[in-house]
């Protein structure tokens, strides 16, 4: 049984990583090469060029900057309020505190997709500073790609979090409270510490959900040069003709950043996991 077990897992691994090794073998060929001889070949020549030609046509390193505008705001935003608002249904007993949390959780049970239009007019009708945004207006703005995202994340953060913090003893926070430690004290020195292994795992999630988000940006920012790092793939594609190893290319820079991220964080990901599972 254990055998067929690790076959299954084995060809399932297979399965998902052959798309992934073709696209990375095809972005180091030149396209003359698999036009005339296919993908499935073995190669005469690998080239960086591909690479190279993704960069500047792309325009690559400026919608990096764009994503990092985006994402790390976003990011450090979605845990922090997401942690206060679990810290407040989880740790403490009060009238609102379960309808919060189901309300926090009803969120993610909501398409995105369906409040497209009401939430393109509100974004039109609200104005910005010109120093927060240059044009005056929320869309087409980064500060409206950070304030959605911390609106759509922020519900499963909280789910997760509450859940985690339900599971530290509640003599944490009576022998803060007699050591004369107030709300922000116990919250900030105690708990958040405590709660390093999920917000690692959490931010390990959200950054490569953020970070690979497309539909909003297409709906809220007008501008392509405005658009963060998974738009810059569209740059790669002509009307009438595509160099398939070239977009491959593209997207193995494209998606080379959530690979880090996930590399550095790994060990904090996969314990996060299994100590929330284990205290569960």
């Amino acid at each position: 049984m254990r055998a067929l077990l690790h076959t299954f897992l084995i060809a399932t691994a297979l399965v998902w990583l052959l798309p992934i090794v073709l696209v990375v073998y095809v972005s180091f060929r030149p396209y003359d090469e698999t036009a005339l001889h296919g993908f499935f070949t073995w190669p005469d020549v690998l080239t960086l060029d591909n690479y190279r030609t993704a960069l500047e046509v792309g325009d690559m390193t400026h919608h990096y900057w764009i994503t990092f505008l985006i994402v790390v705001p976003a990011l450090f935003l979605v845990l922090l309020l997401s942690s206060m608002v679990a810290f407040a249904v989880s740790r403490f007993s009060w009238r609102f505190n379960i309808g919060l949390l189901v309300l926090f959780t009803a969120g993610n049970l909501l398409p995105q997709q369906v409040i497209i239009q009401p939430l393109f007019q509100m974004y039109n009708r609200i104005p910005l500073p010109t120093w927060l945004a240059g044009s005056g207006e929320l869309r087409g703005s980064i500060v409206g790609l950070v304030l959605i995202h911390v609106a759509f994340q922020s519900g499963f953060c909280v789910f997760v979090l509450s859940n985690y913090m339900k599971t530290l003893p509640k003599e944490l926070n009576e022998a803060a409270m007699v050591d004369g430690a107030g709300v922000v004290r116990q919250f900030f020195q105690i708990i958040l510490p405590l709660t390093r292994p999920a917000l690692a795992a959490l931010a390990t999630l959200e950054f490569t959900w953020i970070y690979n988000d497309f539909f909003w940006a297409v709906v809220l920012v007008q501008r392509g040069a405005d658009r963060p790092i998974t738009s810059s793939l569209a740059n790669l594609g002509g009307q009438f003709f595509t160099d398939n190893n070239l977009v491959a290319a593209g997207s193995v820079l494209v998606a080379l950043p959530t690979l880090i991220v996930y590399l550095v964080l790994q060990r904090q990901f996969i314990g996060g996991l299994s100590l929330g599972a284990s205290k569960g």
